[in-house]
């Protein structure tokens, strides 16, 4: 398998401190760069971000994750046989060894209604008011499939392309594919809502990619990111990491880890640059009013209003061109997964979309105004689906994990809008037409990117390593 072997640039002679015979001292370099190590952090970067192989459709990713797994049969994915059957046992043709399910379970209609939106009569329910009014922008895909009926393990293979997670995260791919736009923020952003999924941290990790290409938290409340305040002036600061730099440089030259210490420096360079860059992008106060109230911000509901205002810093911060953002849900009653509902599906899915769903498509017209949505891909998924069934009909009734069937949408980045791709059975049970899994959507996403992946690979363990694994393919009908 092909590997990128990125050009890099040696650095030019310079007549400054800290020159030796002709060259330049590694002092000198640490001490005559920006932040005192800029030149070293650079070159890690350089080393390790290949380059498109082809003419990107877009630039930027956003992705609206919706944990716990919303409802395919209450969103995108009509099914009126449902209704017509609701209590009626699904019997043993209906069950499936890969989600919850036995032949006494009953089908259970959806409580919210389905309408043809737009004018490409794309169909939203009721749920979702306001990414109904943008349906000609979607691109819903209805028959995704998974693997396991397990939170941790379908949320590490929705960003890590693998279950058992120990490899990089989508938008650690993303940002080692195409680099930096700006050396003043990192290239890939988890703007998180007081809520760590399952399957933890490495749903964001970079793990054999360099450290440069991990995840920045930012958190909705309070300060964004720790430590963004320096503790000392910038003149004793840049001494002191440039000392910092300088040490581990020399460290790097004697150890195996070369590529995690040179990781390590780049991330003091961003850290250094981040101290002014990400209080003022993190900053929504100046936003007009009307966009403001678009978002959601000035809602009565803490969640939806911190919602909204991650997803208004969503758009400042790939219009400040970080490659990669992905917005994580709150848990409102802080225990379980935000869309996990066994029980009290009607109150809770209407909970859950009322945080969320205002904000996602504020996203989408935001971007539309001002000419982004072109260039940015925003993906909207859940790591499954849920049951069509359930154990029994009560007041509490609910749906439980299913990975049989379920549905996940794109817009912009060059995706085709108002229309759904791949259908499920009558009851929404499973897959009948264009089966798809997550390796088929990162390979189209990172194609969108200008990245084939099956050449955006990183040699590790003894072989070259990639996001799709040995899957994936361009799903060439979503593009436009």
């Amino acid at each position: 398998m092909k590997q990128y072997k990125p050009e890099t640039a040696s650095p030019k002679p310079c007549s400054c401190p800290g020159r030796i015979s002709g060259t330049l001292s590694r002092r000198g370099f640490l001490q005559n760069s920006q932040a005192g190590f800029g030149w070293l952090a650079w070159q890690a970067l350089a080393q390790a971000s290949p380059t498109p192989l082809h003419r990107p459709k877009a630039k930027n990713v956003i992705f609206c994750f919706m944990d716990g797994g919303p409802s395919h049969v209450d969103t995108f994915d009509p099914k009126p046989m449902l209704e017509k059957h609701q209590g009626k046992a699904i019997g043993e043709a209906a069950v499936s060894k890969r989600s919850q399910s036995d032949a006494n379970r009953v089908w259970l209609g959806s409580p919210w209604k389905f309408r043809q939106r737009g004018q490409s009569g794309l169909w939203v329910s009721d749920l979702f008011p306001h990414l109904a009014r943008v349906a000609d922008r979607l691109c819903v895909v209805r028959s995704m499939v998974g693997e396991l009926p397990l939170h941790g393990q379908q949320n590490l293979l929705l960003h890590t392309g693998r279950i058992i997670g120990q490899a990089p995260s989508f938008g650690a791919w993303v940002s080692y594919g195409l680099g930096t736009e700006n050396r003043n923020l990192p290239g890939y952003v988890v703007l998180n809502n007081d809520w760590v999924p399952n399957g933890g941290l490495e749903n964001f990790g970079s793990s054999f990619l360099p450290a440069s290409h991990q995840a920045t938290m930012m958190r909705a409340r309070g300060v964004p990111v720790d430590n963004i305040q320096p503790l000392n002036v910038a003149r004793i600061q840049k001494r002191q990491l440039a000392l910092l730099a300088e040490q581990d440089a020399a460290f790097a030259r004697q150890s195996s880890e070369a590529k995690s210490i040179e990781g390590a420096i780049a991330n003091y360079e961003t850290a250094f640059l981040m101290q002014t860059a990400v209080p003022e992008t993190a900053d929504i106060a100046n936003e007009p009013e009307s966009i403001r109230k678009l978002y959601g911000v000035d809602s009565a509901d803490e969640h939806q209003r911190l919602y909204a205002t991650q997803a208004l810093r969503a758009r400042r911060l790939v219009e400040a061109g970080v490659r990669f953002v992905e917005i994580t849900c709150p848990s409102f009653d802080g225990n379980n997964s935000p869309w996990d509902q066994h029980g009290m599906l009607k109150q809770n899915h209407e909970k859950n979309a009322r945080i969320t769903e205002q904000s996602v498509a504020a996203l989408i017209i935001d971007l539309e105004q001002r000419g982004l949505l072109d260039e940015t891909i925003v993906l909207w998924a859940g790591e499954m689906g849920r049951t069509p069934h359930t154990p029994a009909i009560n007041a509490s009734v609910g749906r439980d994990h299913h990975v049989n069937g379920y549905s996940l949408f794109m817009a912009g980045g060059g995706f085709k809008g108002g229309m759904a791709f791949g259908e499920t059975d009558e009851f929404g049970n499973g897959v009948v037409r264009e089966p798809l899994d997550i390796h088929d959507i990162h390979a189209t996403l990172l194609h969108q990117l200008g990245l084939n992946h099956e050449q955006l690979t990183f040699r590790h363990g003894g072989r070259d390593q990639r996001l799709t694994e040995v899957y994936g393919r361009v799903i060439r009908p979503l593009l436009a």
